[in-house]
């Protein structure tokens, strides 16, 4: 049984960090690429960030470059993402998955976690 599992989110004042990890199981983690997507009242959810199952390449949506970052640590089966000069506009649940056919889109990914909860207060 394949279980992602966020955690890290909270509440942060703009312009503050945050660290989320995302502990996958059930999975040969190292043969996905993994991807964060985030999700804001009443908006579709959408793509953050993507690295390859080695780590050596990384995606980013237009919105977070600069600011995000994402890692992952293979041999702890765990997805990471550091976000940092955070906007009220990154408040969202924020949601680890699993690449299928690709992973910028949802309808790509093969699995996904219950998401974490990222409020950023102006």
């Amino acid at each position: 049984q394949v279980q992602l599992v966020e955690s890290g989110g909270g509440l942060v004042q703009a312009g503050g960090s945050l660290r989320l990890s995302c502990a996958a199981s059930g999975l040969t983690f190292t043969t996905y690429t993994m991807a964060w997507f985030r999700q804001a009242p009443g908006k579709e959810r959408e793509f953050v960030a993507g690295i390859s199952w080695s780590g050596s390449s990384t995606y980013y949506a237009h919105s977070v470059k600069g600011r995000f970052t994402i890692s992952r640590d293979n041999a702890k089966n765990t997805l990471y993402l550091q976000l940092n000069s955070l906007k009220p506009e990154d408040t969202a649940v924020y949601y680890c998955a699993a690449g299928g056919h690709g992973f910028t889109l949802p309808t790509e990914c093969d699995y996904w976690g219950r998401g974490t909860q990222v409020t950023v207060s102006s």
